[in-house]
């Protein structure tokens, strides 16, 4: 048996080729996403602890903010002098850094990385564990000088002698380059830019008496433990956060690590579209070729092989082509790594390939993924080789189970679909986000389940309508395509469900991308009063010459400036929870449209109040007048009144609780010095917006991170962050399609070899190779259609109630897509088409009168 199962592997490998694409293509998502990932975590990890000092002393971190707020907490300098005196401690220094400079050059033109990563202002202090080291000019000396990153340098054609100009939150200043420093370790893609210790401090901290953390290096035969603990007992407990090396590097490599969970996540999640939408091609596959192999598997039952032997037989192919694809999917994840690397490279973080590293779990997913899913996706077709009777085998009837009743999958797919139905009508009516969002999971599983269990028995009707005109604009051929799509219901709903996986895909978060888009789109009408805003690119806050220079514009009318600040309040429910609070100027209502169920603006903004989102309040029993504990950045405390209740409705929409915002003056009072996040600009009387918006440019043209916006510039700015999910979405989806192109061509291919003898006799007939490619191009257009349709009643349905948990989070507009909807019919008979080249060409080249006589 072992010797004829080989055979009949190698027989048929060509066939089997299509099924191990897409046993190739899961492995590699799934090789390559682990390779990657463990290959920038070893690499970083290495990078911090090379770096790390044998014990760090930083500002206790707090609280954490959803949105950037600009605030650099900082130490006192001079506990570096304090610590040399320690016992165990060689050598104490001042660490400056600051991530939210901006660099740029004589023409205005930013010097920094295009990536999003940071421009990283710092005081050069050269210790043998420095990332860089100066490989031409000189170290800087006073206010004026100051070293750049090789690689910012390189990129950006900055050379030494060069003047640049810094803009940091205390002020701008001139530096010129003085020297080049050259990365050590790797270089994670920031820019790098060294001021002498005390200009750093001075111009961006706005002290020399501040730091942002204190570097201790420990004496010869002291441990970082032992060291730590002695600064820990010098300092005080509890008000530094005081780490070793160890501790440092893991904490840097932690934060690094939401970023690769990103990465790492996006690419499994390809790994799982391929993964499901591969195994309906690999039961479709195996499921033909057991039907052509009958009298085969029959003359092996009549030679005395029984039904375990039979069955073994089909799954030790199936395990043939998962080794053989997992082999192959692993060597193109390594490749797939190698690519990202280098493409990280080419983005300023330069890893290398010899870096690589290949864990022993990564092999070991990938021949599970590989071997896994095609053995279980081989497992019924091979249990309805074992159902062949010898006598019926022999007689070339089908394989059992081809043409058996529909009732069982008819009985499951009811239920199922019971179930799926029941949960997305429970997820409609909840009133609770995380209720209905565990209920829409659960119903999508249910419902895509029941429609891929149900598939068969929908063909029929389906394709008899979607079909229906065939008959008359194409004639016998016509006829003959919606028969041969009617022929094996079973085989057809298994071809058309890998597309209508990914094209429920599309539907679903259309509709969801849709209608969050004009939810937005409602609240940025209703409430945004302004003419213009004034926001930094990447949303961070922006030093306070940018506010000068726009109320200085002529033509400026209303300014008020917006703030943020992390805060945790203590609620009378007993909940403690931590958010980011908006601060802005007393003429509020000037520039925005806000209404309240309580107060106003002028009790809002009042000194010492706060407002807060009404539906919030009620639910953690806070009422107007309530005065509760507030802590600010930095560990100051207040108690705020709620002097308003604001009725928005969609706080939540922003990924930020409780709608809190204040005055600037409170904001000042517990946290000084916070810098300008947004400012809102009225035209002055008379001025027209289109001509305070020239001047508002022309007067920020140095400053090249802010923009204006207005807003229809604002609203674009939404929609393109929820076109950033939906674009990975479609990425998601265009893999599931090239698969499903597989499963059609695999399925036409192995079709027009089991009707060799009925092709032969119609062309034997009269039917022209034309007409015999029409036949197999319509056969594959109306399958691709049927799946499509699926699809797509099934992605709206989970759309619109996708939509109603959007809702519960503020965002309440529903909106479809019907451009998308019929971009996606069209694209699905084009894929049709598309998919039956192959098999149309090789049917119209078959010989007629080889083709009457095969068997």
């Amino acid at each position: 048996m072992l010797r004829a199962t080989l055979r009949g592997f190698l027989a048929h490998k060509g066939r089997l080729l299509l099924s191990a694409l897409a046993v190739v293509l899961s492995v590699a998502f799934v090789a390559g996403s682990l390779i990657f990932s463990d290959t920038v975590s070893r690499t970083f990890d290495r990078l911090f602890a090379a770096t790390s000092a044998d014990v760090t002393v930083e500002p206790r971190q707090d609280l954490t903010s959803a949105v950037p707020t600009g605030v650099v907490q900082t130490v006192p300098a001079d506990l570096a002098r304090r610590l040399e005196g320690l016992g165990g401690v060689a050598a104490a220094h001042v660490d400056v850094a600051v991530r939210d400079a901006v660099v740029v050059d004589a023409a205005g033109t930013p010097v920094g990385p295009t990536t999003g990563a940071p421009t990283i202002a710092s005081n050069w202090e050269p210790t043998r564990r420095s990332p860089v080291r100066l490989t031409s000019g000189r170290a800087p000396h006073g206010g004026g000088e100051a070293l750049l990153d090789a690689d910012t340098a390189r990129y950006r054609g900055v050379r030494i002698g060069d003047v640049l100009t810094v803009q940091a939150q205390p002020g701008s200043f001139r530096v010129r380059v003085t020297g080049i420093a050259t990365f050590t370790t790797t270089n994670p893609g920031s820019a790098r830019l060294f001021l002498d210790t005390p200009t750093a401090q001075r111009r961006l901290l706005g002290s020399t008496g501040r730091a942002t953390g204190i570097s201790v290096d420990a004496a010869r035969g002291t441990s970082d433990t032992a060291l730590r603990g002695r600064v820990e007992a010098a300092l005080g407990p509890g008000r530094y956060d005081v780490r070793t090396a160890a501790e440092h590097a893991k904490s840097a490599a932690a934060d690094l690590g939401g970023f690769l969970k990103v990465i790492k996540y996006v690419m499994l999640g390809f790994a799982g579209i391929a993964v499901l939408v591969g195994v309906f091609l690999i039961v479709n596959t195996f499921s033909m070729l057991i039907a052509q192999r009958t009298r085969e598997l029959g003359l092996l039952r009549a030679l005395g092989a029984d039904r375990r032997q039979v069955r073994r037989s089909v799954l030790t192919e199936a395990a043939l082509l998962g080794l053989a694809g997992a082999t192959l999917g692993l060597a193109a994840g390594v490749g797939l790594a190698a690519g990202l690397i280098r493409l990280l490279s080419a983005f300023g973080m330069n890893l290398r390939t010899t870096d690589t590293v290949v864990a022993w779990s990564t092999p070991v997913a990938a021949y599970a993924v590989g071997v896994g899913v095609t053995f279980v996706a081989a497992f019924l077709p091979a249990r309805r080789a074992a159902a062949v009777s010898p006598m019926a085998a022999l007689a070339d009837a089908e394989v059992a189970g081809v043409g058996r009743p529909l009732r069982v999958r008819a009985a499951a797919g009811a239920a199922l679909g019971a179930a799926g139905a029941a949960a997305l009508a429970g997820c409609a009516a909840s009133g609770r986000a995380a209720t209905a969002a565990s209920l829409l999971g659960a119903g999508v599983v249910l419902t895509l389940v029941a429609t891929v269990v149900a598939g068969p028995l929908l063909v029929r009707p389906l394709i008899r309508v979607l079909g229906g005109a065939f008959p008359a604009l194409f004639g016998a051929v016509g006829r003959m395509s919606r028969r041969n799509a009617l022929r094996n219901p079973r085989r057809t709903g298994a071809t058309a469900a890998a597309l209508m996986v990914g094209l429920a895909l599309v539907a679903g978060m259309s509709v969801a991308g849709s209608s969050m888009n004009r939810s937005f789109d409602r609240r940025i009408d209703r409430t945004l009063g302004a003419d213009f805003i004034v926001q930094n690119r990447n949303f961070l806050p922006f030093p306070a010459e940018v506010t000068a220079r726009v109320r200085g514009t002529p033509g400026a009318g209303v300014v008020v400036r917006q703030r943020f600040a992390a805060v945790a309040v203590a609620l009378p429910d007993g909940r403690r929870v931590e958010t980011t609070a908006s601060a802005y100027d007393p003429r509020l209502d000037d520039v925005a449209h806000l209404t309240y169920a309580s107060g106003g603006t002028g009790a809002a903004l009042a000194a010492g109040h706060v407002a807060m989102d009404a539906g919030f309040a009620r639910g953690h029993g806070v009422r107007p007048g309530s005065v509760l504990p507030f802590e600010f950045q930095g560990g100051r405390r207040a108690r705020l009144t709620v002097g308003a209740l604001t009725d928005q409705g969609d706080t939540e929409a922003f990924g930020v609780q409780g709608g809190l915002f204040l005055g600037l003056g409170t904001l000042e009072r517990y946290v000084p010095g916070t810098p300008d996040a947004a400012v809102y600009v009225n035209a002055a009387p008379g001025t027209a917006p289109a001509l305070l918006r020239s001047r508002l440019e022309r007067a920020l043209a140095p400053y090249p991170q802010v923009q204006v916006r207005d807003q229809a510039d604002y609203k674009k700015l939404v929609h393109d962050q929820i076109a950033v999910l939906l674009y990975l979405v479609y990425a998601l989806v265009g893999l599931a399609i090239v698969i499903a192109v597989l499963g059609v061509v695999n399925t036409l291919a192995l079709s027009v070899v089991e009707r060799t003898r009925e092709i032969g006799l119609l062309r034997a007939i009269g039917l022209s190779r034309r007409q015999l490619r029409r036949m197999i191009r319509l056969e594959s257009v109306v399958i691709a259609v049927f799946g499509a349709v699926l699809g797509l009643a099934l992605g709206l349905v989970w759309g619109l109630c996708l939509q109603r948990v959007l809702a519960l989070q503020g965002m309440t507009a529903l909106a479809i897509p019907w451009g998308t909807i019929a971009t996606v019919v069209i694209g699905s008979a084009v894929v049709g088409v598309v998919a039956a080249v192959l098999p149309a060409l090789r049917a119209s080249r078959m010989n007629v009168l080889t083709a009457i006589a095969h068997e």
